[in-house]
């Protein structure tokens, strides 16, 4: 791929909210670099060629944002190769749940892997450019589970609590560098793959507006990257206008 001016990582380019973001930011005229894990790469290979299709640029990176290694080597890869990462997103889910007494040590630690560890990996690694240059913006996905934990949600609601926290602290060191550090809570049902496969009348509630749409949702996060430094926004709740909260 030609080098360009700026590049946008998207952590967790799934079908929907992570496609929409990297849609979002490669009509904004970057190349947006996907990643998901590699058993996905078709899917993701198949989504940057629909954004190529569009006329805009992406490239399918398939990696395991868990791995230190990788993302190491994959965010130098982006820098050396392809273009400096102006935009990073981290939008990684691992929302499951189960009962406490059946939560094992296994699954409380690989979800606080997925939805938090490799978040701070991410957040780490393009601050180290991002710094270099004195500018850039780095998005956290949160979720209700960020800030109320529920019944069954123990794992995936201790690791978004983590992974706001992690956004405040960057917020903190990173703001008066010039980098602008945003955590959004999704606080809702998304119009999803999973959604539409698990709600029986998911397409009354589509037209009743009551689901977030995946584009929306990315514009808002083009917004906060494009928001002026005398207005940063670091934390931006996201739900339908029926949503009770």
């Amino acid at each position: 791929m030609t080098k360009v001016d700026e590049a946008c990582l998207v952590i967790g380019a799934g079908d929907d909210t992570g496609a929409a973001i990297g849609r979002a930011f490669a009509r904004e005229g970057m190349v947006a670099c996907l990643v998901r894990r590699a058993r996905h790469a078709n899917a993701l290979e198949a989504l940057a060629a629909s954004i190529c299709d569009e006329g805009n640029r992406a490239v399918a990176m398939p990696a395991d944002a868990r791995d230190e290694d990788e993302m190491v080597a994959l965010i130098e890869k982006i820098e050396a190769e392809i273009a400096p990462i102006e935009v990073a997103v981290f939008n990684i889910g691992a929302n499951v749940q189960f009962p406490i007494t059946e939560t094992t040590s296994r699954v409380y630690r690989k979800v606080w892997e997925m939805a938090c560890f490799s978040g701070f990996l991410m957040g780490r690694e393009v601050a180290r450019h991002m710094l270099k240059r004195g500018h850039g913006t780095i998005i956290f996905t949160g979720a209700t589970a960020s800030f109320r934990g529920r019944e069954n949600l123990a794992a995936f609601a201790g690791a978004k609590h983590a992974l706001r926290a992690l956004a405040q602290s960057m917020a903190r060191e990173l703001g008066p560098k010039n980098i602008h550090v945003a955590h959004t809570i999704v606080d809702g049902m998304i119009d999803s793959n999973f959604i539409r496969e698990n709600v029986p009348n998911v397409d009354a509630l589509r037209e009743e507006g009551v689901l977030l749409n995946p584009d929306h949702i990315a514009q808002n996060y083009v917004m906060l990257h494009k928001q002026p430094r005398t207005a940063w926004t670091h934390e931006l709740d996201l739900r339908p206008w029926k949503e009770t909260w």
